[in-house]
């Protein structure tokens, strides 16, 4: 039997060096990452909710909504599928070690 290690396999499992506040891998940081873009998004969609409920009921403002969520719904599947790609790539990584 080899003692090859993967380095990537090393690096993904690695603490993150320049992390501002606790340790994860690169991975907790893109999934974190994800996180907050979709918590943005969602932000923007309750603030146009917001407008929407306040009387600005438009189509404009609607179309505005419809838009928005919908770009939510692609920021939800491209999370999705970028965290189940990477999560496979490593599941594969280590049991190739």
């Amino acid at each position: 039997m080899s003692d090859y290690v993967n380095p990537l396999a090393m690096m993904a499992a690695s603490p993150m060096t320049q992390q501002k506040k606790g340790s994860g891998t690169w991975f907790e940081a893109l999934a974190q990452a994800w996180g907050q873009t979709l918590d943005k998004q969602a932000d923007i969609i309750q603030q146009q909710s917001d407008v929407i409920s306040g009387g600005n009921d438009t189509p404009a403002a609607i179309t505005e909504l419809s838009a928005q969520s919908l770009k939510m719904s692609f920021l939800s599947q491209s999370s999705h599928t970028s965290i189940s790609s990477v999560g496979s790539a490593l599941e594969t990584m280590a049991r190739k070690q």
